[in-house]
């Protein structure tokens, strides 16, 4: 059986999921704490970072490193086209996504937990040991993540505008391509990538960033969101979500 160990929030791992989805195949999502997983990650797979596959008896880090290793073992429904030109601008949009994922994970958890402390529950998950304790953990995970992502206000102020630059740069080629991908003619990497990293920004229906009531949010976050959404690109990510994001298991994990 397969597991990916995961963060519930992390767009990074919305993305291995996604990977595994579009895949077909079976898997179990399996939440580590923030700041504790990384003693778990180096004795697994030699660094610190999730998401981490383990298929079998393989350990596969890096949500791009999960992509290439599943193109490679399970060839049907692929990711990268053999189309040399086409792989290479799936790897190229795979990369920007990358970066522009740090930069929205620390722009978006800057907000989030400043604005709304529910968010902490998703970390922790529904049951499990962190649930049990969670008058403790929750204060502890606050401050690894607060620490770990380096959410000062300079740090922040300068990912919202890289980030800024990254989304125009995604928008441009998406209307150059014409609007329906970003590569070809069918979803692939590059797609699912970009339309992760985005998705906590656009707090899509069905993922860990939906929100029933926006109330609580910065109007600083809510302005961003509706420029995006005014985007063509940010119309992209809301209907690729709708249309082509099938989950097979519940992103909550266990």
């Amino acid at each position: 059986m397969r597991t990916l160990y995961q963060f519930p929030l992390s767009h990074f791992c919305e993305k291995a999921r996604w990977l595994l989805d579009y895949k077909e195949l079976e898997y179990t999502a399996h939440n580590l704490m923030p700041g504790v997983h990384r003693a778990f990650a180096q004795l697994k797979t030699g660094q610190n970072k999730l998401p981490i596959l383990r298929d079998g008896e393989q350990w596969i880090a890096d949500s791009t490193q999960i992509a290439l290793y599943l193109d490679e073992q399970y060839p049907e429904h692929a990711l990268l086209r053999a189309d040399a030109d086409l792989r290479q601008q799936a790897l190229e949009i795979n990369e920007l996504s990358v970066e522009l994922g740090r930069h929205v994970r620390r722009w978006a958890l800057s907000h989030v937990l400043k604005e709304n402390e529910e968010s902490l529950d998703i970390l922790i998950g529904e049951k499990g040991y962190l649930r049990q304790f969670e008058k403790y953990s929750k204060p502890l995970i606050k401050a690894l993540v607060s620490k770990g992502y380096q959410l000062d206000s300079d740090r922040v102020e300068h990912s919202k505008e890289a980030m800024q630059g990254i989304i125009e740069e995604l928008n441009g080629r998406l209307i150059q391509h014409g609007c329906r991908y970003l590569v070809g003619d069918r979803l692939g990497l590059a797609d699912i990538a970009v339309c992760s990293m985005l998705a906590p920004i656009l707090e899509i229906a069905g993922t860990p960033w939906e929100k029933e009531h926006s109330d609580n949010l910065s109007e600083d976050f809510k302005a961003y969101k509706a420029y995006l959404t005014d985007l063509p690109l940010g119309q992209y990510v809301l209907r690729i979500y709708q249309t082509e994001r099938n989950s097979r298991v519940d992103w909550r994990g266990v």
